[in-house]
Formats: structure tokens, sequence, C-alpha cells
């Protein structure tokens, strides 16, 4: 796996290694620029804090492999921290509050906007934020015009047949999916023997669902080790394919997202 910090997304399209006349002069080309936003949280007795970072950083490092300058898309420092209450009980979490995290993600947007770039994806890696960057997505597309795109670094990869049913359900945080893709990007970084092996109390037959969102919880209310799903399936190979996947389909969104208009008269249901 690509050593953090190398490759096409930091060499070459990492917006901040370019001076302010450069960036000025860019953004009136019709850049797109991603924000990758993340979490410091726990993640169970076997992986680090850093978890959502290196995640999404992964993910990116293998989308920017598939893009070129001539594409257009920058790279935009990570955001490393989410809204993260739902681990505060856990040593090790540092979480910004909502109304903290949307202001951040405004700033930030708006400071784009004044420099010039009209298209912004939001790249999230931490379940999280997702709701509050749902709504700072339309903020942000009402208060400054630009075209904002969400994606969720979660559902990316298509090799569900790495997966168990039960873990592509129920394994929500530090499980099979997680922990094999730490594997792969920082192999030494993962307690081997503190791997857990823990789903939440929730069934098939419940009419309560992760997916149909119809409670709230708290990491505390499901788990004990801090961990939903079985980390002792975990394989650095499977991570690799992970996130390769993940890669692979996140550069063909990009691509779509740098094009995208509302004039066209095929726009996408619930594109954000």
């Amino acid at each position: 796996m690509t050593t953090r910090y190398t490759g096409m997304a930091y060499e070459q399209l990492f917006l901040p290694r370019l001076t302010g006349p450069e960036i000025g002069k860019l953004a009136g080309t019709g850049a797109m620029v991603v924000l990758p936003i993340a979490a410091m949280e726990q993640h169970g007795p076997h992986l680090p804090v850093f978890t959502d970072n290196l995640i999404g950083e992964g993910m990116l490092t293998e989308a920017f492999r598939h893009l070129t300058p001539e594409d257009n898309i920058w790279l935009l420092p990570h955001v490393p921290y989410g809204k993260s209450n739902e681990h505060a009980d856990w040593s090790g979490t540092v979480t910004l509050s909502a109304q903290t995290l949307l202001s951040v993600i405004m700033d930030i947007a708006n400071s784009l906007a004044r420099n010039g770039f009209k298209r912004l994806v939001l790249f999230n890696t931490h379940g999280g934020n997702t709701d509050l960057l749902n709504i700072a997505a339309r903020d942000i597309r009402e208060k400054t015009g630009m075209y904002v795109f969400r994606i969720d670094g979660g559902g990316l990869d298509d090799e569900k047949d790495l997966l168990t049913q039960e873990e592509r359900m129920y394994g929500i945080h530090a499980g099979d999916s997680e922990t094999s893709m730490i594997m792969a990007l920082h192999r030494d970084w993962v307690h081997d023997n503190k791997l857990p092996n823990e789903f939440p109390p929730i069934t098939p037959d419940m009419k309560i669902q992760f997916s149909n969102k119809r409670f709230a919880w708290l990491m505390k209310d499901l788990s004990s080790s801090g961990a939903c799903g079985n980390a002792q399936l975990a394989t650095e190979e499977k991570g690799k394919a992970i996130l390769a996947s993940a890669g692979r389909n996140a550069a063909e969104l990009f691509k779509i997202m740098a094009e995208f208009t509302f004039d066209q008269k095929n726009v996408p249901i619930g594109f954000l």
C-alpha cells in the first residue's frame, strides 16, 4: 500500500502545495476541491483513534491514482476532528459539537468561495458526521452558490462478498472492514492480540434497524469493547481490496461531480 502523503494526491494535486497566486489563478479555471472530514475517536482496544483519518487518506490516495492534472480536481487537508459525541464516554475521543463542526465547514467553504472556487466535495469517513454534513452541504449551496457534493467513504467499495452478511448489517465500527483497512495501511498500528468480536444487540427480525435510523444510540448502548463487528476476520489483503475498490469508485464519482450542472435534462434524484 502507498506510503502516507505520496502519490498523485499529495505530490501533484494537493492544493496547499501551491502558492497563493497559483491558487487564485487555479480557482478561475473551474477546479473542484475535495475536503476530507474524519474524526479522532476510540476504535476499540485494537485500532488507533486516528482510524477514520487514516481510512480517508487511504481511500483518497487510491482515488487520486485514477486522476490526472487535466481532471482539475484538487485535494484539501483533512479536517481531523468530527462530531463524535457517541464515543465521548471512551478514552481517546476528541469531539466537536455539531455547532462547532458546522461553523468550521462553513468557514472553510466561505474561504474557498472567496478564492473563486465553485465546486466542493465533502468527503466523509465518520458516520457520526453524516447528518450534519447534509445540512452543511445545503447551507453552503445557499450561501455561496457553489456546487456542493457529498460522499461517504463507508459506502464506496463494491467488495461486499469479502464481508459476512452480519458484518455488512451490523459491523458499523472497528469491525472486519475498518480493521482490514488499517492492517493494509499501517499494519503495526493494529493490536492483533486484542481483536474483538462483538455485535450490537440488534437482530434482523427487529423493526428498528441502523438502516432506517429510527433510534438514537451511543456506543456504550451497543458495545462493551467499543467495537461493533468481528475484527478477528480482518486481513491485510482484504483491506487492500476494499481501499482499491473505494478509491476507484470515488474517482469515478469525482469526475462526474466535476462536470455536473443543474442545466442538464436528467438531474440525479437525491444527488446531495
